[in-house]
């Protein structure tokens, strides 16, 4: 494994790296409030048959995090940053793993360039409106009306508490290893992480608003995809998955009795899967 930063527009994006670069890549994207170090049990699984690369977001994880007075932390932005890095190492084609958050920001550089991606899976990577679990009406209501009390009540959405939570959820006592969620406790710690991630919760409506363009995307290009889903997920339910299938003849589903954090306690399951689907 090799970990690496790249300067990009003046900001250094780190990532993980491994596998042989003349294979084909496959790209890995995390959710929220995760960086690259939800990937570290599955990348080595992977690494025989792909170039694998798992960057964090800017402000995430290890890479660099400016003030929201320099940058602007939109998910369109952000996927300007992911593209830029993929241009810089000159990868062109790629296979892509997309979860929560790194699903919009995937599906935006699908939509861009339909050409460059070989196939996706999505674990818990939601693009439909009835894929949105019941959490998602306090939200919903927040970005009809962004008020300072919402704003402050949604900060409950990185506190260390909510963060074991969402870990653990739909997880049997003792399944879950501490590493994840003390990682991710830790960065919250980081310099500006509250305004940060209080613009990028109320920039989500944006995901939202674009379902139906990443929905047509699917729905024309047809791309082998393969939905590995922790049924138990409160944030991203079921039905999000089985959509998939629904719009597109390529794609395969597949239910794991786990939590939204699936890849904690499944992921030679979903390895396997993959090598599978794609190996």
């Amino acid at each position: 494994m090799n970990y690496s930063l790249a300067n990009i527009n003046g900001v250094n994006i780190f990532f993980r790296e491994c596998g042989d670069k003349s294979k084909p890549v496959f790209l890995l994207l995390h959710g929220f409030p995760s960086s690259s170090h939800m990937f570290r049990n599955l990348m080595p699984l992977l690494e025989d048959k792909f170039h694998v690369i798992a960057p964090d977001y800017v402000g995430f994880g290890q890479s660099g995090a400016p003030g929201v007075d320099v940058f602007e932390y939109t998910f369109d932005h952000l996927a300007d940053y992911v593209e830029a890095l993929l241009q810089a190492l000159g990868i062109e084609k790629y296979y892509m793993y997309v979860f929560d958050y790194g699903a919009p920001i995937g599906f935006r550089l699908a939509v861009r360039k339909p050409e460059s991606i070989l196939g996706i899976v999505s674990q818990n990577g939601n693009i439909y409106e009835k894929g949105l679990g019941e959490r998602w009406t306090t939200r919903k209501i927040y970005w009809e009306n962004p008020t300072a009390e919402l704003r402050l009540f949604l900060q409950s959405t990185y506190a260390p508490e909510t963060i074991i939570r969402e870990y653990m959820a739909g997880e049997p006592l003792g399944n879950i290893s501490p590493d994840g969620y003390s990682l991710d406790i830790y960065y919250t710690y980081r310099e500006g992480y509250a305004d940060r991630q209080d613009s990028l919760i109320l920039d989500y409506r944006t995901n939202v608003a674009k379902y139906p363009e990443f929905q047509a995307y699917i729905k024309e290009y047809q791309p082998k995809l393969l939905a590995v889903w922790g049924k138990n997920d409160e944030s991203f339910t079921v039905e999000g998955a089985q959509a998939y299938a629904e719009n597109d003849k390529n794609a395969e589903v597949v239910l794991l009795d786990a939590g939204h954090f699936a890849l904690e306690t499944q992921y030679k399951r979903i390895a396997e899967e993959i090598l599978k689907r794609f190996g």
